[in-house]
């Protein structure tokens, strides 16, 4: 008979045991839950506490306009 509690019959007992045997999973499943409520808080409050996005971030370099100076004195001899 294992020592672990079983989810299903005894959650909370469950979580506490897993929150003391096994760290590492108990508190990244419980980071990856919390990211969407967080999006979901996050975005109305930045939107009323005044923040706007100042400007997109460019996705390419820009090409200058007009004809392009050949270099010189890079000439093979």
């Amino acid at each position: 008979m294992s020592t672990a509690p079983f989810f299903f019959k005894e959650p909370f007992r469950y979580l506490r045991w897993a929150s003391i045997n096994k760290p590492a999973y108990f508190y990244s499943i419980c980071i990856g839950l919390a990211g969407p409520g967080i999006i979901a808080v996050a975005v109305p409050t930045r939107k009323y506490l005044g923040y706007e996005r100042i400007a997109k971030v460019p996705q390419t370099y820009p090409i200058p306009k007009g004809p392009r100076p050949r270099p010189s004195g890079f000439e093979d001899e």
